[in-house]
């Protein structure tokens, strides 16, 4: 895996993304690939491994459902926010019932969907992951629409409105 892991460094592109999505598609290894690169010290190796992993099927991240909970810690914790967005964008192809509920994730979700400074792929995907959170609770599911029809949205970007709507009329997400 040393050998991935000089492969994981510098920039990418999508074309190189593609290819180590294929890498890890071909051994099947997908929890031992995110557990060999999700912490690593350098963030381009941690953003180039998640950046690969997104270009899986639903199906295949999957098997990625046992690191929902790391995939969170992740998020949570990280300063890029390459990798912060790349985590969240993993997470929101996942599972997430009831159990998995995690009051300090659904309030980061809701203090970043707001954050107008915020990147506007991390805001729509905090948004998305509010809005799945909430739904195992009307009361939270009342409080985030109340949140949503007070935000001014002439601050946000259109996919940020565009998931915005879609919440408000009752449309999947």
């Amino acid at each position: 895996m040393s050998d991935m892991r000089e492969q994981l460094k510098g920039s990418y592109s999508e074309g190189e993304a593609l290819a180590i999505y294929n890498m890890v598609r071909e051994t099947g290894e997908w929890i031992p690939f995110l557990k060999a690169y999700l912490h690593d010290d350098d963030y381009q190796v941690t953003r180039n491994a998640l950046w690969g992993l997104t270009k899986a099927t639903d199906k295949e991240l999957s098997s990625l459902q046992p690191m929902l909970h790391e995939l969170i810690d992740k998020a949570l914790s990280h300063e890029n926010p390459s990798v912060r967005r790349l985590s969240m964008n993993i997470i929101v192809r996942l599972k997430m019932e009831e159990d998995d509920l995690r009051t300090d994730f659904l309030d980061f979700c809701l203090d970043h969907m707001q954050k107008p400074d915020e990147y506007p792929g991390i805001q729509s995907l905090s948004l998305k992951l509010a809005y799945r959170m909430c739904q195992f609770y009307p009361e939270l599911m009342d409080e985030l629409k109340r949140t949503l029809e007070s935000m001014d949205m002439s601050y946000y970007s259109p996919a940020l409105r565009s998931v915005r709507n879609r919440i408000l009329t009752n449309k999947k997400v």
